[in-house]
């Protein structure tokens, strides 16, 4: 018996360790990478304030583009169900956090009221080496 507990808490102890490196592993972004996510996000939301649904569309992944047909249809859901998105007041990047192919960049941005609202940014790594926006 005492073999058979000394066996399930090395077993654990290793499980852990591996689940350390592994959380450990999807936290580290490379610096290109983390700041060309950022660089998405922050063109998504350029053209969001210039009006530009082309151009704010061209950053959704394919499964966004295909779910909404259209770049008006895209900016009048946003514009709709995201209003802080579509006009945020000011804006927080925080750490992002993936691994060399998804990543997930969370951004705490505030309306005009003040109120503040946090976004979390998906995005996935395309085969033409882009950084897109899946949710």
């Amino acid at each position: 018996m005492r073999y058979l507990v000394t066996f399930i808490q090395k077993s654990m102890f290793t499980l852990m360790l591996a689940m350390f490196f592994f959380s450990s592993a999807f936290a580290q972004l490379s610096d290109t990478t983390a700041q060309a996510v950022k660089n998405t996000v922050q063109d998504q939301l350029a053209a969001f304030a210039k009006d530009d649904a082309e151009l704010a569309f061209s950053y959704a992944a394919p499964t966004i583009r295909a779910m909404f047909q259209t770049p008006q249809k895209f900016m009048a859901m946003v514009q709709d169900a995201y209003p802080v998105v579509y006009r945020p007041a000011k804006l927080l990047f925080l750490a992002a956090a993936g691994t060399s192919s998804a990543v997930v960049l969370p951004v705490k941005m505030w309306d005009k009221e003040g109120q503040s609202w946090m976004a979390t940014y998906k995005l996935e790594l395309q085969a033409d080496g882009r950084w897109l926006i899946v949710a």
